[in-house]
């Protein structure tokens, strides 16, 4: 996240992303979630496009969004947030709230990234980090959009006791995508979403996974989430 040239190879898959109504609005209420106060100072780290940025400042809450990427970073300046291009910007004890969704897997040295976030928030600060799981799964969808790795909470677990982060949530998400992920990497999928595909399954798979979740958050699932507190 911190190069000085940064182009993001998947901005197909984000713009289909959009679609998908009920992950999105999980990914949002397990943000705010974490926020503690009202007018928290909260950190969007590799915003892409803006669309969870968005989506909170619906809910009144307005995110700083770092990312890399020059025509992301033009699409966040016209919808009026305040834009960090790498992470030489943060400055120490200033968010009460980071977020980084699908996004570790862009980075080579994740250990040493989130090492940099800490030093970001304040004391008693939140991080949250939403991740693809399983190396099993990984697909040309992977490759295309530059994905390092994919993740179990073991090394999540690594990364935040060497960060000197405090664990308050850590688990797997998403039962039935594992499912979906593993089909679509047997078939040999483009790598590419489409809109209508994402549609389909969140409005017809994501809820039901949704409700096996309970029962599947330690074993399996299609990502890991990782909470944890400065």
């Amino acid at each position: 996240m911190s190069k000085k040239t940064f182009v993001y190879t998947g901005c197909e898959n984000l713009e289909a992303m959009t679609e998908a109504v009920n992950y999105n609005n999980f990914l949002i209420s397990l943000i705010l979630r974490q926020l503690k106060k009202k007018n928290a100072k909260v950190l969007d780290f590799g915003a892409g496009s803006g669309t969870y940025a968005k989506m909170l400042k619906e809910h009144y809450v307005t995110p700083d969004c770092l990312e890399p990427d020059e025509a992301l970073q033009g699409e966040l300046k016209k919808a009026g947030f305040k834009v960090l291009k790498s992470n030489k910007e943060l400055k120490p004890n200033t968010y009460d709230v980071i977020y980084a969704l699908n996004v570790f897997e862009h980075i080579e040295d994740d250990f040493a990234e989130i090492a940099k976030l800490r030093e970001a928030l304040k004391k008693g600060g939140r991080l949250v980090i939403y991740v693809p799981a399983y190396q099993a799964l990984f697909s040309s969808m992977d490759e295309q959009v530059g994905h390092y790795r994919r993740y179990r909470t073991k090394r999540l677990k690594q990364m935040a006791q060497q960060g000197g982060l405090k664990i308050r949530g850590l688990y797997y998400y998403d039962p039935l995508g594992f499912g979906a992920a593993l089909v679509y990497k047997w078939v040999g999928g483009s790598g590419t979403l489409t809109p209508g595909s994402v549609r389909l399954y969140d409005r017809i798979a994501f809820p039901v996974s949704r409700a096996f979740h309970p029962l599947s958050k330690k074993l399996i699932g299609k990502n890991a989430v990782l909470v944890a507190e400065k």
